[in-house]
C-alpha cells in the first residue's frame, strides 16, 4: 500500500480510468487479476499515478477522455465482456477504437437502448437501484393483454421471492404493452409475464431517465448531446423533481 500524495482507492482508480466499474474493479481484485508494480493487488489499497497497474491484462491509464454513448442494441447481443463461442459480445460488435463499458444491461433476446461509458463513477451512478431511475420498455407478449394483466403488472408481481415495485404500465395494442420500471431484477419483465401466465415476444428498452432511444437505429450508437448529459447528472445528483424520482423507480 502507498498513502503518496494523490494517493486514491484502487478500485475507484481502476474505475476512473475506464477499465470498469468499481464493483467489477473489486471482482478483478479477488479474483487475483489485477497488479500493482507486479505484485497481486488488495481490496483497498491505496495507489498512485506513478505505479504501474494492470487490470484484466489491460495497462490502467488515468485522466481518459470522457465518454457517453447511447447505443440501439439487436437482439442477440450479449453484454458482457465474455467470449463466447458463436456469440457476439456488444464489445465485439461495435469495436469502439477506446475501452468503454455498457451500464446496466439487456439480456441476448432483449434490444434497445444501452448507455456505454468509460467512466465508472457514472456506471455505478446509473446503475445503483436505491436511486429509483426510470426505464421505459414496449413490450409484446404471445396473447391479448386483459385489464386483470395490466393490474397485476401495476401493484406488483412475486417473482425471486419477492414482490416487484409498484410501475407504470399501459395497453399499446392488443399483444403489446409499454413499461416504465425503477428496478432491476434479473430479467424482470419476462419473470413478471411468466408469472402471470404471459411470454414475452420482443422486448425493447426505449428510454433510460431522460435519454431516449428515439429514431437510432438497431446497432448503431451516437454520442449524447451536451443538453443530455447535462440532465443527466443533474437526475444523478438527486436534484431532479419529485416526479424524476417518484415517477418510477430502480433499473433494469
Amino acid at each position: 500500500m502507498t498513502d503518496s500524495p494523490g494517493s486514491v482507492r484502487l478500485n475507484k482508480y481502476i474505475a476512473d480510468a475506464g477499465i470498469c466499474s468499481r464493483r467489477e474493479a473489486d471482482r478483478l481484485i479477488a479474483e487475483g487479476r489485477v497488479t500493482v508494480d507486479g505484485k497481486p493487488a488488495v481490496t483497498g489499497m491505496q495507489v498512485s499515478p506513478q505505479q504501474e497497474i494492470l487490470a484484466g491484462g489491460h495497462l490502467v491509464r488515468p485522466g481518459t477522455e470522457h465518454i457517453l454513448l447511447a447505443f440501439n442494441k439487436p437482439p442477440g447481443i450479449i453484454c458482457t465482456s465474455e467470449v463466447r463461442s458463436g456469440t457476439t459480445n456488444i464489445y465485439q460488435y461495435l469495436d469502439y477504437p477506446e475501452r468503454i463499458f455498457s451500464a446496466g444491461r439487456l439480456d441476448k433476446n432483449s434490444e434497445g437502448l444501452l448507455l456505454l461509458t468509460n467512466d465508472g463513477n457514472l456506471a455505478n451512478d446509473i446503475m445503483r437501484a436505491r436511486n429509483c431511475h426510470e426505464k421505459e420498455y414496449e413490450v409484446t407478449v404471445d396473447k391479448a393483454v386483459t385489464p386483470e394483466f395490466l393490474q397485476s403488472m401495476r401493484t406488483g408481481v412475486t417473482i425471486l421471492g419477492i414482490v416487484t415495485r409498484r410501475c407504470t404500465v399501459e395497453k399499446t395494442g392488443h399483444c403489446s404493452f409499454r413499461i416504465v420500471l425503477t428496478q432491476g431484477l434479473n430479467r424482470q419483465i419476462r419473470r413478471m409475464c411468466e408469472a402471470l401466465g404471459y411470454k414475452v415476444r420482443k422486448l425493447k428498452r426505449v428510454r433510460i431517465m431522460n435519454i431516449k432511444l428515439d429514431d437510432l437505429s438497431a446497432g448503431s450508437y451516437r454520442n449524447l448531446t451536451r443538453e443530455e448529459e447535462q440532465e443527466l447528472t443533474r437526475l444523478l445528483s438527486g436534484n431532479g423533481t419529485e416526479e424524476d424520482r417518484n415517477g418510477g423507480k430502480q433499473r433494469q
